[in-house]
């Protein structure tokens, strides 16, 4: 049985909820990390392609040209992709959630209550050490997957680490 309003109740749109983009940027230094291992990628594209030529000599004028303009496409993507994604790439940990927004082609907004969250991870590998900066890693109960915030400031991941555990660890409940 459903109770209709009378008609002359009027019944209140829903107000939209505008959304803001997450407050933080990442680390300055990670535009210099991103380009750094763009281009160590790049070199080693090219240490394999000039293997090929070496040991292939009936390499053909197409490859050459193939080889060319891909490492034309990878130079532009080490030296405009990392400002771009630096000005893309934001977060947020409110008391309530973890905001993140990433990606300039196709945009990724991710929000995770911190009553959902079950691990907090922090990664540094060995070039990550050498810019001092960090990725963390927010696992949750969602099928999307866990979030990450790459490029850090080493010192500012690790008190975000401390934050979101000391947060997560109060909250009654098992996170599922």
């Amino acid at each position: 049985m459903t109770i209709d309003a009378p008609p002359d109740v009027p019944v209140p749109e829903p107000d939209p909820v505008a959304l803001r983009e997450p407050a933080h940027q990442v680390c300055p230094r990670a535009v210099q990390y991103w380009r750094t291992s763009a281009a160590l990628g790049l070199l080693a594209e090219l240490a394999v392609a000039g293997v090929l030529f070496l040991l292939l000599p009936w390499w053909a004028w197409w490859a050459t040209a193939l080889v060319v303009a891909a490492t034309l496409v990878n130079l532009v993507y080490v030296l405009v992709v990392p400002g771009l994604r630096f000005r893309v790439h934001r977060w947020e940990v409110s008391p309530t959630a973890v905001h993140t927004r990433s990606g300039w082609l196709e945009v990724e907004t991710r929000i995770a209550p911190l009553s959902r969250v079950q691990t907090v991870d922090s990664t540094q590998g060995l070039l990550m050490r050498r810019f001092r900066l960090a990725s963390l890693t927010v696992t949750t109960a969602s099928a999307a997957g866990p979030i990450t915030i790459e490029g850090l400031d080493a010192d500012d991941a690790r008190r975000l680490v401390a934050q979101l555990t000391a947060i997560t660890g109060a909250a009654e409940g098992d996170a599922t």
